[in-house]
Parts: C-alpha cells; sequence; structure tokens
C-alpha cells in the first residue's frame, strides 16, 4: 500500500490539469505503484496468497484502464506506456486498428480546422 506522501507525488507527476486526482492517467501511474511494491514483496514471500490475488486484482484493473485509455486518448495512451515503462502485450491487427483510428481522428481534426481557417480567410478577405 502506498503512503500519502507518494501517492501525491505520482498524482503530481501524471496528472493532466490542475485539480486531477481521478483521471485514468493517474490511476494507472498508481496501480503501476502498488503492482511494483506488491511484487517486490511477494519475491520474499512466496507463499502469501492473499497478497498475489490482490496483484492480480490491481493488474487487472490497469489493464482495463488502459485499454479505455487506448480507444479514448491513444496519444496520452503511448505518452503514459513510455513513461511508466509498461509492456503491453498486442496482437498486430490491434496495433493496427489503433493506429488507423488515430490517423483518422487526426485528420478529421485538421480537415475541421482547414475548414474554419478557410472560412475566416473568406470574412477577412469580405471585411
Amino acid at each position: 500500500m502506498l503512503d500519502k506522501k507518494k501517492k501525491e507525488e505520482i498524482i503530481k507527476k501524471f496528472k493532466t490539469h490542475k485539480n486531477d486526482t481521478g483521471s485514468s492517467e493517474v490511476q494507472v501511474a498508481i496501480l503501476t505503484e502498488e503492482v511494483k511494491e506488491l511484487t517486490k514483496h511477494l519475491k520474499f514471500h512466496k507463499k502469501d496468497f492473499s497478497s498475489r490475488r490482490g496483484l492480480v486484482k490491481k493488474l487487472n484493473q490497469r489493464r482495463k484502464l488502459l485499454r479505455f485509455l487506448e480507444r479514448d486518448n491513444y496519444v496520452s495512451f503511448e505518452k503514459l506506456i513510455k513513461k511508466l515503462d509498461i509492456k503491453i502485450a498486442k496482437t498486430a491487427d490491434m496495433a493496427l486498428e489503433s493506429q488507423t483510428k488515430v490517423r483518422k481522428d487526426v485528420q478529421k481534426e485538421v480537415e475541421k480546422e482547414d475548414e474554419k481557417n478557410s472560412l475566416k480567410d473568406k470574412e477577412d478577405k469580405n471585411n
């Protein structure tokens, strides 16, 4: 279990905005630190099955949050994976799907910005 100071440090490091304490990024970072501590504990206490059960629960929760983050905000997901040095088991199809989705989303955003800019240019010329 993380102490309060360590948890606050993690929140400071991974928060997405000023008052952020519960975003997916922060939750994944906290769970990652808890997993590291439990793993260290289980190296010395091999027969502590209740702690092992807790570790599995935390890993599953982190995996679910990472999946959500991957679908919701792929760029943030990639940054978080790199910062925390988490290994993600992906099939080639899943990786290709994610990249294709991100590219389409980015393309849509770029097109919207281009439309806005062209409308502004037309209005400026008319004025």
